[in-house]
């Protein structure tokens, strides 16, 4: 049987501030990203099966990347947890806005290597990821293949 890919599309809202960068980006800002994730798998042949034909049904799909993906960051500010905006993110936390403080730059490149270790973790075991593109703005994006990364 052949192997397929299946992509869903999503999208969020967030907003970042790059701790240390030399340009606009420094600031506090937001992008409404646009994110495609590529599954690869054998469509289900089993007789009668409810998935029958399937590589994932796309419901499951977009439960797994709402959850892990879409829910977290959509209208949130992420901010490197070791930015000098600490300060800013505490008060904004305390005021109820949504705040992550991740281990890393949040820039598209180390957003979408997140992205994929979130996913990866709830695909079923005879899926894999195969790739992720997070388009930042219309024009600039970062992708994510599974066969850069054994």
């Amino acid at each position: 049987m052949s192997r397929i890919r299946v992509t869903k599309e999503f999208s969020f809202e967030t907003g970042h501030a790059l701790y240390g960068y030399d340009g606009k980006c420094r600031n506090v800002h937001g992008h409404s990203y646009k994110l495609a994730v590529t599954v690869i798998g054998t469509p289900v042949a089993t007789q009668g099966a409810v998935k029958l034909g399937m590589v994932i049904d796309f419901g499951d799909l977009k439960k797994i990347v709402r959850e892990e993906v879409v829910d977290p960051f959509d209208h949130a500010t992420i901010f490197n947890k070791n930015t000098p905006h600490l300060e800013l993110a505490m008060e904004l936390e305390s005021r109820g806005h949504k705040v992550i403080l991740a281990d890393y730059q949040p820039t598209s490149e180390n957003m979408v290597i997140d992205i994929a270790s979130r996913i990866k973790a709830r695909l079923p075991e005879d899926l894999q990821l195969h790739s992720l593109k997070l388009r930042e703005t219309e024009s600039a994006y970062a992708e994510w293949f599974m066969e850069d990364n054994p």
